[in-house]
């Protein structure tokens, strides 16, 4: 009977565990250093802030396993043999595969910052990081403010997590708008006014140039780029993106990139070897996307591409159109096919905003053929499915803006808005559309 070793117990990994399952007998291993069982990483800022104890975040039970013959193995890889189809482990322990799916995650950017290594430094990723953040910012009594480098998701998370517990943030973002490399400025703004309402303080063009330590070897300060400014505090948490875990492979005949380089079948270089989630990177970009994709949905969907192969059943890995999901505080946030931060050529968009609430959409197009490329939500929770077929039909960005409501999860509650933003389309398109 093939065996099929996963190393890494995220999303990716027991996806593709639980389809193997389903489309087969073989025996199947999962080794994680991190937890014995596989949980919600989206879940852990609730955690923190107190909506739920890290048992629920948990899908499945701690009987699901055995009952599905899906062995969890808790262990720290070390290295990996190809030649002998062997992964060692700590404290001399090896496993033997047939297959090997390499599903490592990520971890925390770190740019060589003095001081990025000292007590109360740390990114948001792991389980291990939750309990840290216990220790070093348990409560304002302890920790009496906290730096965050970098914006984007996580550096929104943590702000909002370490908010809940009333200790006073202050987030350093490079750019000039939060998160504006990726979303259009209308959008960026929104966000770094909905921010600094909560009481964040949000210093926009602005770098971490050190961390400075106390006695002890905790932080203490940080220093501003090309200021001399330095801000206390007792907690810096680094926001600044994350990068594949490659540490098991170091001394492996794997080919690495920035990533693990994969092809379309989520093959490497190596018979019988796979990576998937946020580890893997794709030999050729697939259409906009990036290469590497450190995305909740997209590890799922690689899960399940992979399964098909390693079960007999080759199959590329062909996702659907891009979206994404996450919340600014209140703010819920979705995404589907393509808004870039500026129109690509032959591209426009269209913003409307609500004139008083933290609501607004951005959608792109083609200017001349009106063709719907994709849109931002904000405030607004829209059907994923529907926004997938409209843009699989190509559709006419005035019809979308003509049949929103059915996108709308409560489109009794959507139709105070409909009016405007229609009224607002024709205003800046200039046409009669079909409204």
């Amino acid at each position: 009977m093939d065996h099929v070793v996963i190393i890494g117990n995220g999303i990716s990994g027991i996806t593709a565990a639980r389809h193997i399952r389903k489309l087969s007998q073989k025996k199947i291993t999962v080794v994680s250093s991190e937890s014995k069982h596989f949980f919600s990483r989206t879940a852990l800022m609730y955690v923190y802030m107190g909506h739920m104890k890290f048992e629920h975040t948990k899908p499945y039970e701690n009987w699901f396993w055995k009952k599905n013959r899906i062995d969890l193995k808790y262990g720290f890889v070390t290295s990996i043999n190809t030649s002998h189809k062997l992964i060692n482990l700590e404290n001399d322990d090896a496993l033997s595969y047939d297959q090997l799916i390499i599903a490592t995650g990520s971890l925390p950017n770190r740019f060589g910052w003095p001081g990025e290594n000292l007590k109360g430094v740390q990114g948001l990723y792991s389980k291990q990081d939750l309990e840290s953040l216990e220790i070093y910012a348990p409560g304002p009594d302890v920790c009496r403010r906290a730096v965050i480098v970098g914006g984007g998701l996580i550096g929104i998370e943590l702000a909002e997590m370490l908010h809940s517990r009333k200790i006073p943030v202050t987030l350093l973002v490079r750019e000039s708008g939060f998160w504006n490399n990726v979303l259009p400025d209308a959008n960026s703004q929104l966000i770094d006014q909905h921010i600094r309402a909560h009481g964040i303080d949000l210093r926009l063009n602005s770098e971490l140039e050190a961390i400075k330590s106390d006695a002890s070897g905790r932080v203490n300060a940080v220093i501003v780029k090309g200021t001399d400014e330095e801000i206390s505090c007792q907690f810096v948490g680094l926001a600044a993106g994350v990068s594949p875990n490659l540490s098991c492979l170091k001394s492996s005949n794997i080919e690495t990139d920035r990533g693990v380089l994969v092809n379309r079948f989520l093959e490497t270089n190596i018979k019988d070897v796979y990576a998937i989630g946020d580890c893997a990177q794709q030999r050729e970009a697939i259409g906009a996307r990036k290469s590497i994709e450190a995305v909740w949905y997209t590890g799922r969907m690689m899960g399940e591409t992979v399964a098909q192969t390693i079960c007999g059943r080759r199959m590329k890995y062909k996702p659907s159109h891009w979206f994404n999901s996450a919340k600014f505080f209140e703010i819920e946030y979705q995404t589907y096919g393509w808004v870039f931060s500026k129109p690509k050529d032959n591209h426009n968009h269209f913003h409307w905003q609500h004139q008083e609430k933290p609501i607004a959409i951005t959608i792109e197009y083609h200017k001349d053929s009106l063709e719907f490329k994709g849109i931002n939500t904000f405030g607004i929770r829209m059907r994923h499915d529907i926004f997938d077929s409209w843009l699989t039909q190509k559709r006419r960005v005035d019809e979308v803006i003509r049949d929103l409501a059915k996108a709308n999860f409560d489109p009794e509650f959507f139709k105070a808005y409909e009016p405007m933003i229609q009224l607002e389309f024709q205003k800046q398109l200039q046409i009669n559309a079909p409204l």
